[in-house]
């Protein structure tokens, strides 16, 4: 019995040495609220609840049907890696889209409306930086389709952000990035065949970049299209007759990268 007592204390510290978390250790995923210019914001917060001290933070922003199980799901994917992850609210009050004409449209009011949307994204990251298994120094953003937009925009205006992800995200310019203004490393993903996001498109952001001495990567996946992580994109493009698709090597592929990317760029 002493024997068996002594190894087990020897296998509790090794655990401990080498940074793994204890057996009861969880992903948390709650929902959250803050405020912007007296909107209430409903987010999602996903952590592990057997991290010790502070790490970095990942802002999620939702695609244009607005922050929902998909979202969700990334957050908690971007916890079980060790970040605490929360699902920003761009529409307010939690509002979602289940018919493009009102994804179209909540999303149309943030974008032509940036001082709000960057309101209630600053407000996201306020809260995020609170957080006690938070890093204030070290906070990245990730976003899709319509978040992709936002989180690129942010980056163009010198958000403080070290990292930048988008998957499959708008790359037209609110206001195109100034030499030196782009604090943030990014990754841009996108679908090669992406009729939302077409050649061009890619082109033209590519030389506002470079234009900006911007530190960013652009990689294209053949036969991808918009869309290409959301496993119901497929059933979606279909129901509405949208050049929509999953694609399950682009979607892993992409994900691949971006976790190479923040371990690179956040130190984690």
């Amino acid at each position: 019995m002493k024997r068996y007592v002594m190894l087990l204390a020897g296998v509790i510290l090794m655990v401990s040495a080498i940074g793994l978390t204890p057996a009861h250790a969880k992903i948390i995923g709650k929902d959250v609220e803050y405020t912007a210019d007296g909107v209430t914001l409903k987010g999602y917060l996903a952590y592990d609840s057997g991290m010790k001290g502070k790490g970095p933070g990942i802002l999620v922003v939702h695609e244009w049907w607005g922050l929902n199980d998909y979202t969700r799901k990334r957050a908690k994917m971007l916890a079980q890696l060790g970040y605490t992850a929360l699902a920003v609210d761009m529409y307010g009050e939690g509002k979602q889209a289940t018919h493009p004409d009102d994804a179209g449209k909540f999303a149309s009011e943030v974008m032509k409306n940036f001082d709000t949307a960057k309101a209630r994204f600053m407000a996201a990251e306020d809260f995020l930086k609170k957080q006690p298994t938070v890093d204030p120094e070290k906070i990245a953003a990730i976003g899709y389709c319509f978040g992709g937009g936002v989180v690129l925009n942010m980056a163009r205006q010198g958000a403080d952000l070290m990292a930048v992800a988008s998957f499959h995200g708008s790359l037209a310019a609110v206001h195109p990035a100034q030499a030196g203004m782009v604090k943030a490393k990014i990754r841009v993903y996108t679908g090669a065949d992406d009729k939302f996001v077409p050649a061009e498109a890619v082109e033209g952001f590519r030389k506002e970049m470079a234009d900006a001495n911007a530190d960013v990567k652009i990689i294209s996946y053949p036969g991808a299209v918009h869309g290409f992580t959301n496993p119901d994109a497929t059933e979606l493009g279909k129901k509405f007759n949208l050049p929509l698709a999953y694609n399950k090597k682009a979607d892993k592929e992409s994900w691949d990268d971006m976790k190479k990317f923040f371990k690179e760029a956040l130190g984690k």
